[in-house]
């Protein structure tokens, strides 16, 4: 690879320009530069019996320890401090600049406390300070919920644009801000992050209208983040949901196709401890209730099976996993009859036999009994609060689930 002289750099055989430098090493920033960290890593890691994972390339084993690697921080697991002690030992031996702070308590901006042997909270009360204060909101009255139950975002094409309006902060700064902190501690800001951030290339008075709403609430909740609980006898558990064309406004379908999109949520427990959420678009149009519930379904159970793999390799290296069976499964909760029936039997039906080879990715799994499909009343649907946004009551019910506690 080469690279062009850097700027003050001159060289005796005439114009800089004309003159190249070839790179011996990796530099920073370059678009190869993770992919050499982590080789770089790996071949260090393996000279000392670390094995990586087959099935997550962020994982590591040796005897009775793992170590997880997030970019350049990592958390060791293993049965005493003497043993992560003297493995870090060993890592620093083989030329690794690693420093040791201790057990947990803040990582990657997340507040971890340990309240009991049985209870361990995450929250990130720092960055939802730095959220409200972005936004001064003042004394403004808080919010009970983080989305209004009336209310879905659409493009607003004739609305003014928001850097016209009176706002005080930065659409795309606060919208990234609420983003991470959705995505590591508080699910129940989930379909209302995801409204706000598919409006930041072009948003209008309406979207900074709805982040305001969201830090009202953010106010009012600032204490609350994720608790885990283990309870040994629950195993794998999925709730996915759907919301069949939901956002749909005759109005506004002109300048905004996806409005005919169905929204796809999903929130995967182990153990009763919530460990992955979402909520997506789904990237084609959905022609009924049924192909919308069922592409939800496949893609909850794309972030499930790896999981399940993840933790057979576990069982395997002899780390305990909790499971209800024999083999690790995973039930799944779905409310539509349709999908259900689909799931179960996969036959050729005139209203389904369009629907894309690739949503059915887990039909084997089902076969085997790897995964358990079971059907689920749609008040007691927890994802339903990750695809629209729901009164009062439901909102808080669904949102304490989501959350833990």
């Amino acid at each position: 690879m080469y690279m062009e002289l850097p700027k003050g750099i001159e060289t005796r055989h005439g114009s800089s320009k004309d003159h190249m430098l070839m790179l011996l090493s990796n530099l920073y920033c370059q678009k190869q530069a993770g992919r050499l960290w982590n080789t770089y890593l790996v071949e260090k890691l393996c000279s000392i019996e670390f094995q990586p994972s087959l099935i997550d390339e962020c994982v590591f084993f040796r005897d009775d320890v793992i170590f997880i690697v997030y970019v350049d921080d990592g958390i060791f697991l293993g049965p005493n401090d003497q043993s992560l002690t003297n493995v870090i030992r060993e890592i620093s031996a083989v030329g690794l600049d690693i420093e040791d702070q201790g057990h947990p308590a803040d990582y990657v901006g997340v507040t971890i406390t340990k309240h009991s042997n049985v209870c361990i909270e995450f929250t990130q009360r720092a960055l939802i300070d730095a959220i409200i204060n972005d936004v001064n909101i003042g004394n403004a009255y808080t919010k009970p919920v983080p989305a209004k139950a009336t209310q879905q975002l659409h493009a607003y094409k004739g609305s003014p644009r928001f850097d016209e309006c009176d706002f005080d902060f930065n659409y795309r700064s606060v919208t990234g801000k609420l983003n991470y902190l959705t995505q590591t501690s508080r699910s129940d800001l989930l379909f209302a992050t995801h409204q706000v951030a598919k409006y930041s290339s072009n948003p209008r008075k309406e979207h900074g209208e709805v982040i305001v709403y969201i830090v009202r609430y953010l106010k009012k909740t600032r204490h609350l983040g994720l608790k885990f609980r283990p309870n040994e006898s629950k195993g794998f558990e999925c709730y996915c949901d759907a919301d069949f064309a939901g956002n749909w406004n005759k109005d506004f379908a002109p300048h905004d196709p996806s409005t005919a999109k169905s929204r796809s949520g999903w929130v995967i427990f182990y153990a009763r401890c919530p460990i992955i959420w979402a909520a997506k678009l789904q990237s084609q149009v959905a022609l009924s209730t049924t192909e919308a519930e069922y592409i939800a379904m496949s893609m909850a159970l794309s972030d499930v099976i790896p999981i399940m793999e993840l933790m057979t390799e576990f069982r395997e290296r002899n780390f305990k996993v909790i499971c209800t069976q024999p083999q690790v499964y995973c039930k799944v909760f779905e409310d539509n009859s349709g999908a259900l029936e689909l799931a179960r039997l996969p036959k050729l039906r005139p209203r389904t036999k369009h629907i894309n080879i690739c949503y059915h990715h887990f039909q084997e799994h089902e076969r085997l009994g790897l995964i358990k499909i079971l059907p689920i009343s749609t008040d007691d649907q927890i994802a339903d609060a990750l695809t629209k946004p729901l009164a009062q009551n439901a909102c808080c019910r669904h949102h304490k689930y989501l959350c833990g506690a």
